[in-house]
Parts: structure tokens; C-alpha cells; sequence
């Protein structure tokens, strides 16, 4: 139902309200600037405003990692992603709930021989009791996300933690006719769903051209239709990880855990569900069709998924056997790379691309990514211990001062569509030799009225900090070396100058500047460097 316009109205004051307050609080209203939120919604495959069910407030669910295993770099994105939105949406205002699962049991594909417990089959390889291997993944999965400066979702439920919810879910399911038992197994019935509601809304899919591609497999003959997908699964005499249920001892499937646990803490319709493109068909196509029968409506309004991360055009995936651990990112510890690199490069990296863009991996794009980040950083140090001191009788630069009005007033209207980082942080480049030339004089600080300036501050701390969480790491390893070096440079040409041979001084600054590094001389006789 469409809401009266001055409901709407009322909803989008409320969701800038904080902005607003920001304005009235540093002397400037930019409102006039400020768009409504819009996001690409993958379910009608269109940008759309966002309203939210209950104003004020945004109910957020997010499939988070099966810790059957370490994480790797494909699965940075989308925890970086949502991390964002996350901190987004809370800038603008809004209470936000945000629940992200752990897969601790039932993760299996019915792409082999038979539906097999990822959970069950690694720790029977690695020798530990299941609980021990989830919990093993889980404090390494958490140590990352912390690396990785993440804010911990409001909840976080487990699969074996909700095993009550999801039976009973399967229950109503069945009672209504859209799942059917055979030998302590119960699968959701495809065929039967399709005929009466749109299976493949999601994903695109139709179902004839599944049920003709889909390979017949040894231990799935007692589905009806090869496109039926598991709710519960009998439990072999072998198998680890077990519960008793009306149907016999077994493990839920993969999709159920969500829809339960969904409702459990948002209700049977909540505002956002996002994860990987690669969920889209079969996790989400699947959550939406049991779901749809258990509560009668579509689950989520809004659905978003990131693209993947590739090597050389190929999704990264344990499958291809190109993946990169987390681990061995940040110590360099992998064939494939050159060197380590830090948690925040990373997330710099991701953020640099559009969430919906395709994200190809490389050593290069990333000491690009190093490089660039390094330089924003030594921006936001710089801006941050600048102060204003207008000049009595000196005109500002209008064209100037506009320009850099519309750099930072930009920012908000890319993050309302769609969350587009890669055009904050292109801003954000635009305005670093602005605050070098700042700090150096090549720019006098008169050349931009006092309220530009209070912008340009807040800006750099709201978007590249607050919003997009990018943090300050500890100068180790080649940055601590480089550190070194600089030092000694300064030290040498500080003893150039005091024999006064200008010559060997000038030949040092110009050296580090023609790459990039920026020796100041300050007031107080010490030499101070930026990058460029």
C-alpha cells in the first residue's frame, strides 16, 4: 500500500534528522542537497526509494559464514558491504537491528551423491567434535571481522540454536500442504509452490528449464521432483550432528535456518536482506518460497547482493581452489601474493568498487588500493590539526570555495544511491591536494569562508571514519622501515643546511618529492612529511 505523501515526508525528515542537527550544529543547512535514500532492490531489479516498515527503524538480516572452515577473501565483501550499510543507515537516524547468522549445522548442497553436513565432514577430517570445529572458525571468523574494524551485529543466532524454530516452521509447512515426508526426511514441494506462486521471482529462474538441467543423482529418489529441496534430513547412523524431530533423528537443511531465524528476530516481513550475488539462487530463491507458505508474505522488502571478488575473471570459491584466507592476506603467507597486507588496505579495497561491481583481484590493485589509502589517511591527519585563521581584508575564493562546497556535499547524495562508496571515496581524492595545499600555503586558508572549512572537516571524518570505517593501523613491518629511512633523509638534509650546502638540501626534498613524498619545514624547527 502507498502512503500518503505527507507520511512519506514525515518518514525522510525523521531518517535526516541527525544530519539536520549536524547542519544547525557547524553553521550550515545543506538539506537542500540531500536526496532519499535509494536502493537497488535485486527482487524488481531497480533502484527504489527506501521506506521502512516502521519508521524509524530497519530490521536487517544478512547470511553470514558457515564455519565449517576459515574465511577467505571472497568473503570479506559482503561483511564490509553490510558493515557499511549498517553504519549508513544509523548515521541517518535510524534504530537499526541487524542480524547476521553462523551456519553451524545442515550447510550441504544436493549437487553429489547425498546431502552431506559441511559441519559433520570437517571435523571428521580435522579430528575434533563438531562444536569444536565451529567453535574453532567462529573465533577466527570474529577475530577477522574485528581486524576489518566490522561492528558487531545487533544479534548473531546459530542454526544449532534455533533448531526448535525451524522444526516448527517445517511443521507448518507441511500442515499446509507444501512439503511431504519420506523415510525421516522432508522436503519443500517445488512443483507444487510454482503452480501457485512465482518461483524464480528472485533469481530469474524458471522452473521447466530447472527440472531439465537438473542431474539426476544417486540418493535422491525419494523426492517427488529432482528441483525439491531438503527441510530436514534423516540422519545416517555415521552422522555427527543430530536431532530428534517428528520425522526421526536428522539435521535441518541449509535454507530453513534462515527463514526461521529471520522471523524469529524481525518478524514475518522486515525491510533488508543481503548477502553474495551467489545466494540469490538456490539459499534466497528458497527462503522466499518456505517463507512465503509459513507466513503468508514476502519476507523481505528490500533485497541486496553484493558481486563477487575474482582472479582472472573467476569467482573466488573454495571449488575452484583459488581462494585466499584472511590469515594469509594479512601475512602474505599464499602463492599468489606478493606480500601481506593489512586488514584496513582490504577493506579499502572493497569499498573502492561499487557493491554491485564486479571486484577483480590482483597484487597490483592492491598496493594501488595501499597506496591511495596511505594518502587519504595522511589527509585526514592533516585536516584534523588545521585550524581556521581568516585574514582581515582578504577576499575568498568564490570558484574555490564552491568547488569544495560540492565535493563534500556531494558525499551524501552518493551514499543515498545505493550506497556508492567508490564515488565518496573519488571526492574524498578530489579534496586531498586541496588539504595539502592547505597545510603547505600554496592555498591560504582565507581562500575559503569558515563554514566551507567546518564542512570539509566534518565531511572527511563522517564519510572516510564514521560511515565508511576506515581506522588508523599501527605503522609495522616496510611502512616502520620506510619510517626509518625518511628520518634519516630529514636528518641528513637538517646537516646539509646547517653547513650550508643548499645544493644536497634541495636535492633531498626534491627527490622525495618527485615520489610523492612532501618535506615541511615547521615553525618550531622540526621537518614534518606527506604523501602525496
Amino acid at each position: 500500500m502507498l502512503l500518503p505523501a505527507c507520511t512519506r515526508k514525515t518518514i525522510f525528515i525523521f531518517a535526516i534528522h541527525q544530519q539536520k542537527i549536524r547542519c544547525q550544529l557547524y553553521g550550515i543547512c545543506h538539506l537542500q542537497h540531500m536526496s532519499e535514500l535509494r536502493i537497488y532492490n535485486s527482487l524488481h531489479r531497480q533502484k527504489e526509494v527506501f521506506t521502512p516498515l516502521h519508521p524509524g527503524h530497519v530490521g536487517m538480516y544478512v547470511c553470514g559464514p558457515t564455519v565449517s572452515g576459515e574465511s577467505h577473501l571472497g568473503h570479506a565483501r559482503p561483511y564490509i558491504t553490510f558493515d557499511v550499510v549498517f553504519r549508513y543507515l544509523q548515521y541517518l537516524g535510524y534504530k537499526v537491528r541487524y542480524v547476521r547468522n553462523i551456519t553451524d549445522a545442515g550447510h550441504f548442497e544436493e549437487e553429489g551423491r547425498a546431502a552431506e553436513d559441511k559441519i559433520s565432514k570437517f571435523a571428521i577430517l580435522e579430528k575434533l567434535e563438531p562444536m569444536e570445529l565451529v567453535q574453532k572458525y567462529t573465533n577466527l571468523y570474529h577475530w577477522a571481522m574485528l581486524q576489518f574494524g566490522n561492528l558487531e551485529p545487533s544479534i548473531e543466532p546459530t542454526a544449532t540454536g534455533h533448531i526448535i524454530e525451524q522444526i516448527e516452521m517445517i511443521k507448518t509447512i507441511i500442515e499446509k500442504g507444501y512439503a511431504y515426508e519420506v523415510d525421516g526426511s522432508v522436503y519443500f514441494d517445488v512443483k507444487k509452490y510454482a503452480a501457485n506462486y512465482d518461483y524464480g521471482i528472485l533469481s530469474g529462474r524458471v522452473l521447466e528449464d530447472m527440472l531439465e538441467t537438473t542431474r539426476e543423482l544417486e540418493g535422491q529418489d525419494d523426492k517427488h521432483n529432482k528441483a525439491d529441496f531438503a527441510l530436514w534430513k534423516k540422519a545416517p547412523p555415521e552422522h555427527l550432528m543430530r536431532w530428534p524431530s517428528p520425522w526421526g533423528e536428522g539435521f535441518p537443511g541449509w535454507h530453513i535456518e534462515c527463514s526461521a531465524m529471520s522471523a524469529k528476530y524481525l518478524g514475518a516481513q522486515f525491510d533488508i536482506h543481503g548477502g553474495g550475488m551467489d545466494l540469490q539462487f538456490p539459499h534466497h530463491e528458497c527462503e522466499i518460497a518456505q517463507s512465503e507458505i509459513a507466513h503468508g508474505n514476502m519476507m523481505a522488502r528490500y533485497w541486496m547482493h553484493n558481486n563477487m571478488i575474482t582472479i582472472n575473471g573467476r569467482k573466488m570459491g573454495k571449488a575452484y581452489g583459488n581462494t585466499i584466507k584472511l590469515t594469509e592476506m594479512f601475512t602474505g603467507e599464499s602463492p599468489q601474493l606478493e606480500k601481506p597486507y593489512s586488514p584496513m588496505t582490504i577493506r579499502f579495497f572493497v569499498l573502492q568498487t561499487h557493491y554491485r561491481g564486479t571486484l577483480d583481484f590482483s597484487n597490483e590493485a592492491l598496493q594501488a588500493a595501499e597506496k591511495g589509502l596511505q594518502r587519504l589517511w595522511a589527509a585526514y591527519e592533516t585536516l584534523q590539526k588545521l585550524t581556521y585563521a581568516p585574514a582581515n581584508g582578504q577576499t575568498i575564493n568564490e570558484e574555490l570555495d564552491k568547488q569544495v562546497r560540492q565535493w563534500c556535499l556531494e558525499c551524501p547524495d552518493f551514499m543515498n544511491d545505493d550506497f556508492n562508496t567508490a564515488k565518496v571515496l573519488a571526492n574524498l581524492f578530489e579534496l586531498t591536494p586541496v588539504i595539502n595545499s592547505l597545510k603547505g600555503g600554496q592555498i591560504k586558508m582565507h581562500e575559503i569562508s569558515e563554514d566551507t572549512f567546518r564542512l570539509l572537516q566534518q565531511t572527511w571524518k563522517t564519510y572516510l571514519v564514521d560511515i565508511l570505517g576506515i581506522q588508523q593501523e599501527a605503522i609495522t613491518g616496510e611502512d616502520n622501515k620506510l619510517d626509518g629511512v625518511l628520518k634519516m633523509l630529514i636528518e641528513m638534509r637538517k646537516e646539509a643546511k646547517s653547513r650550508k650546502d643548499y645544493a644536497t638540501s634541495d636535492k633531498i626534498r626534491n627527490e622525495l618529492l618527485s615520489v610523492g613524498i612532501q618535506l615541511k619545514d615547521e615553525k618550531d624547527g622540526t621537518v614534518s612529511y606527506s604523501l602525496q
